[in-house]
C-alpha cells in the first residue's frame, strides 16, 4: 500500500527547511496507523503558545494533508510582536502543509512489510 515512511518525511521536512530557511524545529515522530504501519505525523511546535500544530495525510496513499491546532490549556496572552511571530509560525505550517501535499502528489512507497 503506498504510504509516506518516517524517512521520506524527515526527508521531505529538510528539504523544505532548506529551501525557505525556516521551520529548523519541526520534526516527523512516529504515528501508527490503522494497520500498524508508521503513517508519520509532523509536528510544528510554536514557541509563543502552549500547543503544538501537527500535520497528518487524511489517508494511507492519499496526497491530502490536515493541520490539527491543539486545544490550548491556558489562555495566551501576547504583545503585537508575539504575535507576529505565531503568525509568522503558523504561516510556514501552511507553506509546509502544502509543499507536503505537492510532494505526495504520485509518490509511490512500499511499506517493506508488505
Amino acid at each position: 500500500m503506498p504510504f509516506r515512511s518516517k524517512e521520506t518525511l524527515e526527508a521531505w521536512v529538510a528539504e523544505f527547511h532548506d529551501a525557505r530557511g525556516a521551520g529548523d524545529l519541526i520534526k516527523v515522530v512516529v504515528q501508527d496507523g490503522s494497520d500498524g504501519g508508521d503513517t508519520g505525523l509532523v509536528v510544528v511546535p510554536l514557541l509563543n503558545a502552549t500547543v503544538s500544530v501537527f500535520m497528518e495525510p487524511t489517508e494511507i496513499g492519499a496526497p491530502g494533508w490536515r493541520i490539527t491546532i491543539e486545544p490550548q490549556p491556558d489562555t495566551t496572552i501576547l504583545n503585537s510582536h508575539q504575535l507576529q511571530g505565531m503568525a509568522a509560525e503558523l504561516s510556514v505550517a501552511a507553506e509546509l502543509c502544502a509543499y507536503l501535499e505537492a510532494r505526495s502528489v504520485g509518490h509511490e512507497e512500499i511499506s517493506s512489510e508488505a
